[in-house]
Parts: C-alpha cells; sequence; structure tokens
C-alpha cells in the first residue's frame, strides 16, 4: 500500500511566484530546449527509506513499471533521436525489467545512466550488480548525503553508511572513479536540514579529500542538490512548521543565471505507469506534461515533447536556488 502522503495530487497554479519570477527575467514561460534525456522511474520500491526523499520510496511501495511500460519506454527511445537513457527510482535495480532495459539500450549504443543508492549491491540477488554495470558501461549517480558517518547515519539510517563504503570500494575496484579513463562515478550530496548545500566546486574538493584518506575511495564528480519540499522532506518541514519558511529561503535565493541548465529543459520524465512529466519531481506531485503535448509513454511524439511549454510550480525554486541543482 502507499503510504498517504506519497504523492501529492495537484493542478499547476494559475500564476505561482516561480512564474513571476521567471517573468521577471525572461520574455516567456520556460520551455524545453529539446528532448536529449529520456528519465525512466522504474518504480517506488526502495530497500531503504531516507528522511529526506521526494518520491517518498521504501520496501512497502508496490508502485513498479510493467512488462508493456518497459518496452514502450524502450520504443520511444530507439525510435528516436534520444542520446541518454537515465534511471531512477526508489531503488531501480529492484525492478525485475531493469536489466533487460538496461542492456538493450546498451545494445543500441545509447548512453545509460543509473541513480544507485550503493547500498542496494548488499541485497539478496543483487550481489553482482557492480559486475553488471561494468560489463554494460553504466554511469553511476550515486547517493552519499556526507562523507561523515554520522550525517548519513542521521539521514538514511544505522549501517547505511559502512554499506555504502564497501560498494564504493568495489566500484573502484572495478575501475570506477578512478580517473580520466575511469567509468564515470559521481556522488550526490543532499543538504541535513532545510538549508542550501555549499558551493558544489568546494564541497566536492571536501568530499574528495576525506573520502580519500579515511577510506581510500575516489569518484570522478559531485553533484550538490537541494532538498526538494515534496516528499517526506516536505513531511518534515510541515511537521516542524517551517514548510513555509524553506518555500521563502529558496524564493529569495532564486538565481535566474540557472534557467538555462535546469534538466527538465532537455529532458522528458517516464513515471512507473507511462505517464509523461517535465521531471521527477512533477511526477510526485502530479503535474503532468502540458496538454499540449501526448501525456503517456505509448504516444511519445519527440518533436512535440522537445519544444513543449514547461509545467512549473514554486517547487521548482529548489532547482533555482542558489548554484542550483541539474
Amino acid at each position: 500500500m502507499a503510504e498517504k502522503s506519497d504523492v501529492i495530487i495537484t493542478k499547476p497554479m494559475s500564476s505561482s511566484r516561480f512564474q513571476e519570477s521567471v517573468r521577471a527575467v525572461a520574455q516567456e514561460p520556460l520551455k524545453a530546449l529539446g528532448a536529449k534525456v529520456l528519465q525512466v522511474n522504474m518504480g517506488y520500491r526502495c530497500n531503504m527509506a531516507c528522511s529526506h526523499c521526494h518520491v517518498s520510496a521504501g520496501p512497502g511501495r508496490s508502485e513498479m513499471m510493467d512488462k508493456a511500460t518497459v518496452d514502450a519506454v524502450l520504443r520511444a527511445l530507439l525510435d528516436n533521436p534520444i542520446e541518454t537513457l537515465d534511471i531512477t527510482g526508489g531503488a531501480p535495480e529492484m525492478n525485475p525489467r531493469f536489466r533487460f532495459l538496461v542492456t538493450e539500450v546498451r545494445k543500441a549504443g545509447r548512453r545509460v545512466i543509473a541513480r544507485t543508492n550503493l547500498t542496494i549491491f548488499s541485497e539478496p540477488g543483487m550481489g553482482d550488480l557492480p559486475e553488471f554495470y561494468c560489463d554494460q558501461g553504466v554511469e553511476l549517480i550515486a547517493s552519499l548525503p556526507c562523507y561523515l558517518e554520522e550525517n548519513v547515519t542521521a539521514v538514511r539510517g544505522r549501517d547505511v553508511y559502512r554499506k555504502s563504503i564497501d560498494a564504493l570500494r568495489r566500484l573502484n575496484s572495478l575501475g570506477f572513479g578512478t580517473g580520466p579513463s575511469g567509468r564515470s562515478l559521481s556522488l550526490v550530496y543532499n543538504p541535513g536540514g532545510p538549508f542550501l548545500s555549499p558551493p558544489q566546486a568546494a564541497l566536492e574538493g571536501d568530499y574528495k579529500r576525506e573520502l580519500r584518506k579515511r577510506h581510500g575511495i575516489s569518484f570522478t564528480r559531485l553533484y550538490a542538490f537541494t532538498n526538494m519540499p515534496i516528499g517526506r522532506f516536505r513531511d518534515s518541514l510541515v511537521r516542524s512548521n517551517t514548510f513555509g519558511q524553506y518555500l521563502d529561503m529558496l524564493a529569495s535565493a532564486f538565481n535566474p543565471c540557472t534557467l538555462g541548465n535546469i534538466m527538465c529543459r532537455n529532458l522528458v520524465s517516464v513515471g512507473w505507469d507511462g505517464r509523461l512529466y517535465d521531471c521527477d519531481f512533477n511526477q510526485i506531485l502530479g503535474l503532468g506534461v502540458d496538454s499540449g503535448a501526448p501525456q503517456d509513454i505509448n504516444d511519445f511524439d519527440f518533436e512535440t515533447l522537445a519544444k513543449r511549454r514547461i509545467t512549473v510550480d514554486d517547487h521548482c525554486f529548489g532547482c533555482t536556488a542558489g548554484q542550483g541543482s541539474t
């Protein structure tokens, strides 16, 4: 059964604060600049239940992309000039069709990115995932909210840090994140609370220094993402009566320079049920693509989606605050 707070079905406001901020610096609403990336959420099931998860993923979630939808995703990708498949979840590896999708897309010579929580490697039947990723040439984006164990434990639970470090060591041994000629291994930082992250470049330096010194681990790059005010993080803000304050902080940190690089400009998001969105965040809020564009993966139309108007609301400040999140 899904948690009541997992999906908040809303409609875009006719004039949100974010829309007004965009209008103040641009001549027209946000529009897609292409469709280079197809981001696919394979389901909300996960072996963890992190406190900052915008999907509110967890072991008890039942939403999972079925075979027919996976096949439709594959057709849409292979029949159109889409450069990259970006696979996410939940823990996308828990979908029984995950490896099939990766293998078929790589056979076609397309780039594949998998977003992994690292601890999935410790689950039954998942122990060979590092080798699978290596054999398939998959680029990895791995979540590690901090390089300090106490901070990771606070966000993700006990023993997660150890499992994550063990997983990173295995990936390093296979050539992930080991240098210019190595396979791509990016890490993701999330703030431990309702505040913006430090500058990404400086934080990456801290991560690289500390993980090398403490554990002999290397990686390719770091992404510093803002916690989105949806899912479990939204619930925590509401409980602490700081939801409005957090939104105000994001809005006050709006950076117009980020608008050209936010992920929705070149990406189409596919929900576990095949519905189409501008991003994974809009998916959780039930904000589908503009009504003038196809709404389902079975009706995929590359040309229309590549120039669609982006559906926005005030949570979009999370991608445009400060240095931005891409």
